[in-house]
């Protein structure tokens, strides 16, 4: 438990964070990775490099100061920031590291405004958030080990089958080296996936949706190649996946993880994905009509018929289930797609088609896609009155705030 004194003085911290949050991270990341090169075969180089870890850090520490005397409040996103944290292997080891380097970088940034006190008060806070962490973080290691078919870290798995879903989404079909069982997951969770390149002295790690229902035989992923250069590095791993993975070839991933997964309801079920989003979404859709919903809607948008996946799995699953509609919005539709009449708007998603597809008001909705459409999706879900515990959302990479 923290003393009233050291609540009080986080608490001091909020409007400095607030405003400084992301120039204190960018620096803590500097300093260590500079003094932990290690570290690098686990952190996502590309959300270094956007920006996109030092705001969902500045973030997480921002609510950690303003909720500093109810930590109960931040538990949702400690538990979910902790399945990312199992899936890559941190360990309790390498929390020291990242305190010492934390309080260097406020120290760096805040100047004369760091005092004594400030830091002494964040050293005993940081103490007690990492326990927080190291002690959900304990228990969901110890789920993924001791489960039927689970296992420590990562384990070898073999690329059974490759197959091309999509001009820019190809899925790969994973099986145990071993040739034991695996474990079963929730659907909506993911893997991490470790591979190394022959160009870089670094490991990468990158987090995958598990694209198929669970089957006690294989995990598929579904990747999305991702343009890569210096401006846009996030495409390395999934271009390596492209190019250079064949069958036959093996990949080191950890047991599936995850917070965003489909709950039975009695409300009518609403899937909305975009682009590569799309992942996770089947999944959910195929453990949905095994269980007891009358009505289910699935809506997918994308840029056009050569880039949307899973088509004929979806319409399958339409064919085959009475309680499902199929809605497709396609930005810039091709002649054929015209011609083949696969999609139901030329456009963007709206609020009227939305307000159109969306059964009723009770719907609890599932999204995922990329951040500007989760976004845009978002707002209109709330000015169509649905409420923000009916909607339940994924990102792909550091989590942001969709509101």
């Amino acid at each position: 438990m923290l003393q009233q004194e050291t609540i009080d003085i986080i608490k001091s911290t909020v409007p400095v964070l607030e405003e400084n949050g992301e120039k204190i991270t960018k620096r803590f990341y500097e300093l260590m990775f500079g003094n932990h090169p290690e570290l690098l075969n686990i952190f996502n180089h590309a959300n270094q490099k956007q920006g996109r870890q030092q705001k969902a850090l500045a973030s997480a520490i921002y609510a950690a100061a303003k909720h500093i005397d109810q930590l109960e409040a931040i538990i949702p996103t400690v538990v979910q920031i902790g399945h990312k944290h199992r899936s890559l292997g941190i360990k309790p080891e390498h929390y020291p590291i990242v305190g010492k380097h934390l309080l260097l970088a406020i120290k760096d940034v805040l100047g004369e405004g760091a005092s004594d006190e400030v830091i002494l008060a964040w050293e005993e806070a940081y103490g007690v958030i990492a326990d927080a962490f190291i002690g959900i973080e304990k228990n969901l290691y110890i789920e993924a080990e001791s489960q039927d078919g689970g296992w420590k870290d990562f384990r070898p798995f073999t690329v059974s089958k490759k197959v091309k879903e999509s001009d820019v989404i190809t899925s790969f079909y994973l099986k145990p080296v071993d040739g034991g069982k695996i474990a079963s997951f929730l659907p909506g969770q993911y893997i991490s996936i470790k591979v190394k390149d022959g160009n870089d002295s670094f490991t990468h790690i990158r987090q995958y949706s598990l694209s198929d229902a669970p089957n006690g035989e294989y995990y598929r992923i579904s990747v999305k190649r991702e343009r890569y250069n210096s401006e846009k590095p996030d495409g390395r791993v999934s271009n390596f996946l492209h190019d250079m993975i064949q069958e036959g070839d093996h990949i080191e991933i950890s047991a599936p993880a995850g917070e965003f997964v489909y709950v039975p309801d009695e409300n009518p079920i609403v899937f909305i994905s975009g682009g590569v989003g799309i992942t996770p979404m089947m999944s959910m859709l195929k453990k949905a009509v095994q269980s007891d919903v009358s009505d289910i809607t699935f809506i997918h948008a994308t840029m056009n018929g050569n880039v949307h996946s899973f088509h004929k799995e979806v319409t399958d699953v339409v064919n085959e289930n009475t309680n499902v509609n199929y809605y497709i919005a396609y930005e810039q539709p091709t002649n054929e797609d015209i011609q083949q009449k696969q999609f139901s708007v030329d456009g963007r998603l709206t609020i009227k088609t939305l307000e159109q597809w969306i059964p009723s008001k009770d719907s609890i909705i599932y999204t995922c896609g990329p951040v500007p459409f989760m976004q845009a999706v978002y707002k209109m879900l709330r000015e169509l009155g649905i409420e923000t515990d009916q909607i339940h959302y994924e990102f792909f990479g550091p989590a942001l705030e969709l509101n």
